[in-house]
């Protein structure tokens, strides 16, 4: 967020914006943190429109996901929103218009050169579709280091094409001079099996294999079925951007973060509890996957099943070893 901030200040120096000021959220999502980043960006311009005395603009949010996102409770929420936004920055609801772009962000949403500011938060490294692999990925949901080197450079070529897609309809609708930042998760090394990327999902294939050695699931379901989700490496991430040409990269920085986001390693009062931990790890990874997996296995898969198993697994590996999440964000400016 902090990050975020500084580049809508950098649009206010560059005086890209007057009576209005237009922004999109990739992949919204719903539930309470739909519209958390786009208060972010509201708080920033008020406070700066403040200090310098000058009058606010006018606020267009655009949030987009899926078709299939629930924008109905997005908007049910709006009231709440507002009346906070009226309380902490002094806006009245008549300077935010608020509405839903749905389409695959990979393609064109907006109009030409009509956005100034695009964001997008944990949506990225989600994949247009499921790579076309060349060969099984046995025993696995994703990339894994028994995966064949085939299923590695299908992953690696689906990311570049659909990033570049991003780049691409983002540099049509975005003006010269506006920004984007993305935060998506990505890997620490070069080694595509790197463990702060892909050992989440290996447990998550543990737990259907465990199922399929007690007859509760198919070997070959789990055979056929991948993710459609991919972590890159920082320079995988540059080398999108300065191919596809229309963006000029201002930060490119990682961070880490544990699996359970409550667990605190340097905190002396805060205890680890694996059980705990690995529901709390299962509750996000089911949040995520849940309609995927039902889709191809069946109604027959009792998740239930599945994610006890997995916390289970998870929670004993965190017991051993305390995994981070690897994350990248990126700011870029449109040439």
């Amino acid at each position: 967020m902090p990050l975020v901030k500084e580049r809508v200040r950098a649009l206010y120096r560059k005086a890209l914006f007057d009576n209005y000021f237009a922004v999109a959220d990739l992949g919204c999502s719903s539930g309470p943190n739909s519209v958390l980043a786009i208060s972010g960006v509201i708080e920033a311009i008020m406070g700066l429109c403040s200090q310098k005395g000058h009058s606010p603009p006018e606020v267009l949010v655009f949030l987009n996901d899926l078709p299939g996102n629930d924008f109905n409770s997005v908007f049910t929420s709006l009231p709440g929103f507002y009346e906070k936004l009226k309380e902490k920055n002094k806006v009245n609801s008549t300077n935010c218009f608020i509405s839903a772009m749905p389409g695959s962000f990979y393609a064109r949403l907006f109009p030409s050169r009509s956005l100034h500011f695009v964001h997008s938060s944990y949506s990225v490294h989600w994949l247009s579709q499921v790579p076309e692999l060349p060969e099984q990925n046995k025993g696995s949901i994703y990339m894994a280091s028994t995966s064949p080197l085939s299923i590695f450079q299908a992953y690696l070529k689906q990311f570049q094409r659909d990033f570049t897609s991003l780049l691409s309809s983002r540099a049509e609708e975005i003006v010269p001079g506006g920004e984007m930042v993305l935060t998506l998760m990505g890997r620490s090394i070069p080694d595509p099996t790197s463990k702060d990327c892909c050992l989440f999902w290996w447990w998550l294939s543990r737990s259907l294999v465990e199922m399929a050695d007690e007859g509760l699931v198919k070997d070959t379901d789990i055979d056929s079925f991948n993710l459609p989700f991919y972590t890159p490496y920082m320079e995988e991430v540059r080398d999108v951007v300065e191919a596809e040409g229309s963006f000029t990269i201002n930060h490119l920085e990682t961070f880490e973060m544990n699996w359970d986001p409550f667990y605190h390693e340097d905190d002396e009062s805060c205890t680890f509890d694996r059980s705990k931990s690995g529901r709390i790890v299962a509750n996000n990874i089911r949040s995520v996957t849940e309609s995927m997996l039902r889709s191809h296995f069946g109604d027959g898969l009792v998740m239930d099943n599945v994610f006890e198993r997995y916390a289970r697994l998870v929670g004993e590996h965190l017991d051993v070893e305390k995994t981070k999440h690897f994350s990248i964000t990126i700011s870029m400016t449109r040439k």
